[in-house]
């Protein structure tokens, strides 16, 4: 009986952030309802800030908010990778010259929380259910049964999993788990009220087991992270943002670090400090993993988790969301019944970001393996031929483009 009062919703998404978001906002452009399932009690922003590419904008653009996210940060002017054992700039890159395909390169370290409220804030009110957590769910012919936490359950034409790496749909589809890395990633943001006067440069230290950075996302505001394989030593620096920010500092001192580049550090409050492990999905488990089956469909972290080096996990999230939008909006105005046409059109966009998905997460697992390195050999032929190479890759990786809302 309570299965037949369920209210039955035509599309579900589940986690309100950044790929499930983006998501609703693409297919809401596309005149397709949709209901985000969000556990949390508000917009989850942990992580700070992220780096948005080329790619990213061409995405936001289609979604509508490109320039209200431009407004609010700062341009990157250059790419400049620097050697920790030598101090010296191994390779620098003036990112706001010509694209390899077309128009300028753009690169923006953007706030999390700004780019979430942006987008919900073109969302009709009501999307977004929050406190939602979805604990099973079954399958009732075409229709998807979610039971939910608080015993209600909720029954969806469409369901798509936009809720991070520990996905109760990836887990439902049968995608491999996750694989540790064996690397950690403090992150951290400080804030300087009356602006911090750093140039708007994407800095980047590499070598010596370690990789470090930093970028303003505008006058106020500088986000840094630092990665590293954590050892029996380091139990303990995880506990809390002031012991993790001490580890931090203790590593980079002791290291050819400019000491602006401490400062940065020592100015960002302890509850701005946080560290997670690095996890990735094997990239050949996607080869041919069932990315939809009939009206399921996963994307953003859910889908392709991967290690931050190429800076491109948030940017792939917004390039799914536009494809997912395209293709279900689409194909919902299609011939045929209206399951094979959620069939096809989540079966066109898991076409489409297979292999993008793969190349992804793979490339990203090889430069931070070579980047990192404390070997000697890789870290002589990284600093004096690769670093070159590694930055351009990241400019190459930027230049996809996931088209827009519309097929033409």
């Amino acid at each position: 009986m309570q299965r037949q009062e369920a209210a039955v919703e035509d599309v579900v998404v589940v986690g309100a952030g950044l790929a499930g978001l983006a998501t609703a906002l693409g297919l809401y452009r596309k005149g397709v309802r949709s209901l985000v399932l969000e556990s949390s009690p508000s917009l989850r922003t942990e992580g700070f800030a992220f780096t948005a590419w080329k790619n990213a904008f061409r995405a936001l653009d289609a979604l509508g908010v490109g320039d209200k996210i431009r407004e609010q940060h700062l341009q990157v002017q250059a790419l400049r990778v620097i050697s920790s054992a030598t101090g010296e700039v191994a390779q620098e890159l003036d990112v706001t010259v010509q694209g390899n395909r077309s128009g300028p390169n753009e690169i923006r370290c953007v706030r999390r929380d700004s780019l979430l409220q942006a987008l919900e804030e073109e969302l009709p009110r009501g999307t977004i259910r929050y406190s939602t957590k979805i604990v099973s769910m079954e399958e009732d012919g075409d229709i998807k049964i979610l039971h939910l936490a608080d015993g209600s359950i909720l029954r969806a034409k469409v369901l798509i999993g936009c809720d991070g790496i520990n996905s109760v749909v990836a887990k439902w589809l049968g995608l491999a788990e996750p694989s540790y890395s064996g690397r950690m990633a403090a992150r951290g943001l400080a804030h300087f009220p009356d602006g911090h006067g750093m140039e708007p440069n994407f800095l980047q230290f590499i070598g010596r087991g370690f990789r470090s950075g930093m970028r303003s996302c505008n006058n106020t505001d500088v986000y840094w992270f630092f990665t590293w394989a954590p050892s029996e030593s380091d139990k303990g620096v995880v506990e809390s943002g002031a012991k993790l920010k001490q580890f931090v500092l203790t590593n980079l001192a002791a290291l050819k670090v400019p000491p602006k580049v401490l400062s940065v550090i020592e100015r960002s409050e302890a509850s701005d400090v946080f560290a997670v492990p690095l996890r990735f999905r094997p990239p050949l488990s996607l080869v041919t993993a069932s990315i939809s089956k009939g009206g399921v469909c996963v994307a953003g972290d859910a889908l392709h988790p991967m290690t931050p080096e190429l800076g491109q996990g948030g940017c792939a999230a917004l390039e799914d969301s536009v494809v997912l939008a395209r293709c279900l909006g689409e194909g919902a105005r299609g011939g045929g019944t209206e399951s094979r046409r959620i069939e096809e059109g989540l079966q066109e966009y898991a076409r489409i970001r297979r292999w993008r998905s793969v190349e992804l997460v793979a490339t990203a697992y090889v430069v931070g393996f070579i980047q990192q390195s404390n070997n000697a050999v890789v870290g002589f032929f990284r600093d004096k031929f690769l670093s070159g190479f590694l930055a351009r890759r990241l400019l190459k990786m930027a230049e996809y483009d996931c088209g827009t809302l519309w097929s033409y």
